[in-house]
């Protein structure tokens, strides 16, 4: 059958479909591996979206769907389906993300001629709330990154929690970025290439004091670091984990009375709010982010603006009066 694979039989994924519905729906995931470049993260999550969509229609139409039971679903059977995960109380962002793994799959499934089904198209996406980054204050960064060797066992481990988070706040990197960055490609000049979403690739700033943390932590680092083998490892030489940092901060926090927003990827929202404060035009720090829309940047602009607010009510005498008055 056309777009069918053999089913692995140490693969649970999929495992109350039909065989016919667990060969495609394993395809599918590889095309997204293959041809889409899908990061693992974005793998993973698609294909357990999709296993509990299919494990909501064993419970629903009685048995093992299969490609015949796709075919035949209609918007109520989707509908039904946005109310069981309404009822067990996922986030509406969660949903959202689930419905464009279902969007993905019958996609395939319809260019593979397997199943053609308009069902779907009819259901529409769960309104979200629209998120505004949560940076830290330029005091609340700086007062992270001269404590970033906090606690460490040992001096480059130290050097090496340092540079991860010069990295995020001085380049606005992403952790998984910085953490997917391998020996060759540690910066060494005024800019350096970052692999984002998507595999796509965008150029950065360097700065000095970026460049000499990492220095720092190579020079330091007891473990040979082959060309491309990870540039920032753990103990024992191996990948270093993004717990780990996420630890470092969470430990950081009460000691620097720091927000419970203050995670690895604060670090890049304040780098994005820290230059548009100072200037810096949407465009631009949409390019050093790597976001492919601009509506995704003009998020800062929320933050930006709501700082103005809070300095003028601090500032103006009208604004101090009216509060004094109240």
């Amino acid at each position: 059958m056309a777009g069918s694979r053999r089913i692995d039989a140490a693969d649970t994924r999929f495992a109350r479909a039909a065989p016919d519905l667990a060969a495609a729906a394993l395809a599918w995931i590889e095309r997204l591996r293959s041809e889409k470049r899908a990061s693992p993260h974005t793998l993973a999550a698609y294909a357990r979206d999709a296993d509990a969509f299919v494990s909501f229609l064993a419970g629903h139409v009685g048995g093992a769907p299969d490609l015949a039971a796709l075919k035949a679903l209609r918007p109520a059977d989707f509908r039904a389906w946005l109310a069981a995960r309404a009822n067990a109380g996922l986030e509406r962002t969660s949903t959202a993300r689930a419905l464009s793994a279902l969007r993905s799959l019958f996609q395939h499934l319809d260019r593979a001629g397997l199943v053609h089904n308009a069902a779907l198209g009819a259901v529409k996406s769960p309104k979200l709330p629209r998120a505004v980054p949560k940076p830290l204050t330029e005091r609340e960064t700086f007062d992270l990154l001269d404590n970033a060797e906090f606690d460490a066992a040992e001096p480059w481990i130290a050097r090496r929690n340092a540079a991860v988070l010069m990295l995020l706040y001085g380049c606005g990197l992403r952790i998984a970025e910085a953490l997917s960055l391998t020996r060759a490609e540690a910066p060494a000049g005024e800019t350096m290439t970052i692999t984002g979403k998507g595999r796509k690739q965008r150029m950065v700033p360097v700065l000095p004091a970026v460049r000499e943390a990492v220095a720092a932590y190579i020079a330091a680092c007891p473990h040979a670091l082959a060309p491309e083998a990870p540039l920032f490892v753990g103990v024992r030489g191996g990948p270093l984990h993004p717990r780990i940092v996420q630890g470092l901060i969470q430990k950081l926090r009460p000691l620097l009375n720091l927000p419970e927003t203050a995670t690895p990827h604060a670090l890049r929202h304040s780098f994005a709010t820290h230059l548009l404060a100072g200037g810096g035009d949407l465009r631009t720090i949409q390019e050093l982010l790597g976001h492919a829309s601009l509506s995704t940047t003009q998020r800062y602009t929320a933050v930006d603006a709501k700082k103005l607010l809070d300095v003028y009510d601090e500032a103006h005498p009208r604004a101090k009066n009216a509060s004094s008055d109240a």
